[in-house]
């Protein structure tokens, strides 16, 4: 037991050991949350106060969900494999699968993802004869999952206008296709669940009665429904200990409700708060700066990270004159960190909008230095994969419309789209699945379609009895897609990734054919397909290359590294012009976004922003970000165009080189060139013969010149 609680600090240690109540961690970045909530489970376990099976865990991610189990499979000697830790969807999917009749659920019910989700809402408007451009589709994607996630169904959801009342006929069609296909979409996963436990008592109170502890983990991220749900489960005596940061709340655009934090004291009565502020990530300059910047925000829990690793070094801030030049700058700077020794993986470029990116790609790619853009198209993404998966579907559940359409000609089998427009026509004037209705369609596409239903039939009885592995190698040679692959000459990588996937298949179970560290209801195929399902959303960077790593803030939150660059920091880029016009909530959300990107860095901390800025094919002149003015100045190491750090207090090395102004041009000033036309300069770097202009003349577009031969005339 000693070894256990070794090495917690005094309010690790409180939080660790605390009696049977309700319990709110606030912990700040980097204060060993994860630590804590594993090290109170094996606690409660070896302490005899509560068995595997009486534990409930819940994380937002799946890698979350694989980390805390193996960390606790370290601290006591238990078979972790059927205990009940895993995201919100994945334990309301294990949930379901073992109670899908009560569900209203077939037992091979699939998973539709956000892709997934899309083509059958644009299938459902063409089939109803809606307009796409009036009634979006994404738009309607959003519009039916936000209901969902605030627990409302169609027949419960509020109309004010002719609008509102389709979108909620739609949202009704939605739910009907669904049911009729036997699928169902991330948001339905935990409402359909919480509707069972809701409706059904017995089932509610076995659940209730065994789940004594519930821990939760990034509490500041649930939803209205996620948050309901965790007290339905709790409400007949089990004891909450839920961990979490609001000053790390950024996911309002997903339904985040960072009030949940605030109304648990509320909702748990009696609820022991503790904080968590002693940080064992950043040095103290940083900390100070996050520290002071998010005291802006009202209505906060409150806390005050603080270390023991010492100040360490200024924060450094530059002001570009262009979005070009600071790019330039935060290049240089990386390659000189390079070769004072650190390591390109430990570097981060963090940015508000994905299409900063351009930019900073553009620019390491020209100085040769690597770089990786985290969170790219991820596995079971990618085209290849996503036919595989389609017809792997097909087999547990032909009903699957979805999964139908994506591969009934592809490979091609001369099955047009007309044909196909006939076929759901039929289907819909049946009220049937596109698989059955086929038996229904005549002439040549009734053969073609024919055709394919009978390949589907013999691929189930086929793999009836092999081992998943084995399923997927026969699925991809008979379906075609190897062959199909193997003709094309760019598809090698696709027939690389699909041999992958018979690996990840193999992966999966055991030499027996069991599944290995997965729950199986419904069978190894199913629990393989649910498991591809969950993993196609996760945020992954590739493994074992040396690179910079490219990312927005929101995908940075849970990363740490030893220098981060946070790039753009200007009003209207961070924070958002949008957010911003969502008043004081969205800044404050924008600040806390901020707060993340600060707390990413570990011992060194770059702020730029630039003067200009190309949006939308115009120069915008821009004002440093808000940001910037509530970081105290003597945190602050100021970096510029005309002169270079006085002193270097630097365990790394590099610094920016000074450049001299080109002549007496500035940015801003209206320049006359004889071959371009009238222009506005916008960016300047060199000295002497070496120094050069950027001016962006309008309609013949960026140039930048020699000032030694451009003649330009200042007007």
């Amino acid at each position: 037991m000693s070894d256990l609680l070794a090495n917690l600090n005094p309010p690790q240690l409180q939080a660790v050991t605390l009696p049977p109540v309700h319990a709110l961690i606030l912990a700040g970045a980097g204060s060993g949350k994860t630590r804590v909530l594993t090290t109170r489970i094996a606690w409660l376990m070896s302490t005899n106060q509560v068995g595997p099976h009486g534990i409930l865990a819940v994380t937002f991610t799946n890698k979350a969900a694989k980390e805390m189990t193996a960390r606790l499979a370290a601290l006591v000697p238990i078979n972790t494999r059927g205990m009940w830790i895993g995201t919100f969807h994945g334990l309301c999917n294990r949930l379901l699968r073992a109670h899908y009749r009560e569900a209203g659920l077939p037992q091979t019910f699939q998973i539709l993802d956000s892709a997934d989700q899309l083509a059958m809402v644009k299938r459902l408007l063409k089939n109803l004869n809606v307009d796409d451009e009036k009634y979006p589709p994404r738009e309607l994607c959003h519009f039916i999952s936000a209901h969902k996630e605030q627990g409302i169904r169609a027949a419960q959801a509020e109309t004010y206008d002719n609008y509102t009342q389709k979108r909620v006929e739609l949202y009704a069609e939605y739910e009907a296709q669904c049911n009729r296909e036997g699928v169902v979409d991330f948001a339905e996963l935990l409402l359909r669940c919480y509707e069972l436990l809701q409706r059904n008592e017995p089932l509610r109170k076995h659940y209730q009665e065994r789940f004594r502890y519930i821990l939760v983990d990034e509490v500041q991220d649930t939803n209205k429904l996620q948050y309901a749900w965790l007290q339905l489960i709790a409400a007949d005596g089990a004891k909450i200990f839920a961990v979490g940061d609001d000053d790390q709340s950024i996911y309002a655009f997903r339904g985040a409700e960072v009030g949940n934090m605030r109304d648990f004291e509320r909702d748990f009565a009696g609820a022991n708060v503790i904080r968590l502020e002693q940080n064992y990530r950043s040095h103290g300059n940083i900390l100070a700066a996050a520290n002071a910047l998010i005291k802006n925000n009202r209505a906060r829990l409150g806390k005050n990270l603080w270390t023991e690793a010492g100040d360490g070094e200024p924060i450094r801030a530059f002001e570009g004159y262009s979005d070009i030049d600071e790019a330039r700058f935060i290049v240089e700077e990386i390659r000189e960190l390079v070769r004072d020794g650190v390591s390109p993986t430990q570097m981060a470029i963090l940015y508000r909008s994905n299409a900063q990116s351009r930019l900073l790609e553009h620019e390491l790619f020209a100085k040769a230095v690597p770089y990786k853009v985290y969170g790219g198209l991820r596995f079971f993404e990618r085209q290849e994969i996503k036919h595989a998966l389609a017809y792997l579907r097909l087999l547990g559940n032909p009903d699957d419309d979805t999964a139908f359409l994506r591969v009934v000609n592809f490979p091609t089998r001369g099955i047009g789209a007309r044909s196909l427009e006939n076929l759901q026509a039929l289907a819909h004037q049946t009220n049937s699945s596109l698989y059955n209705a086929a038996a229904s369609l005549s002439g040549k596409a009734g053969q073609a379609v024919g055709a394919f239903i009978r390949l589907i039939e013999s691929l189930r009885q086929e793999t009836e009895s092999l081992p998943l592995p084995e399923i997927v190698e026969h699925v991809l040679e008979k379906s075609g897609l190897t062959q199909h692959y193997r003709i094309d000459k760019e598809g090698q990588e696709r027939l690389e990734n699909l041999d992958e996937l018979i690996n990840a298949a193999a992966s999966f179970i055991d030499d027996d054919g069991v599944v290995l560290g997965h729950q199986a209801e419904g069978g190894a195929l199913v629990s393989f397909l649910t498991h591809a399902s969950l993993e196609a959303g996760e945020h992954q960077a590739g493994e074992g290359q040396e690179a910079v790593q490219l990312m927005t803030v929101h995908s940075a939150k849970g990363l740490e590294f030893d220098v981060v660059f946070i790039s753009g920091l200007e009003q209207g880029l961070f924070p958002h012009e949008n957010s911003v016009a969502q008043g004081q909530e969205g800044l404050e959300e924008e600040r806390r976004l901020m707060y993340v990107a600060l707390t990413r860095a570990r011992l060194r901390l770059y702020v730029s922003c630039a003067q200009s800025r190309m949006l939308h094919g115009q120069t915008r002149y821009c004002v440093p970000s808000s940001f910037l003015d509530e970081i105290p100045e003597n945190l602050l190491l100021k970096l510029n165009k005309k002169a270079a750090p006085v002193a270097s207090v630097s365990s790394f090395g590099g610094g920016y080189r000074a450049e001299a102004e080109a002549g007496s041009l500035r940015i801003g000033q209206n320049v006359e060139h004889s071959k371009f036309g009238i222009g506005v300069i916008v960016s300047t770097e060199g000295r002497g013969s070496d120094a050069r202009v950027q001016v962006n003349f309008g309609s013949s577009g960026m140039k930048w010149l020699a000032l030694e031969y451009a003649k330009l005339t200042p007007i």
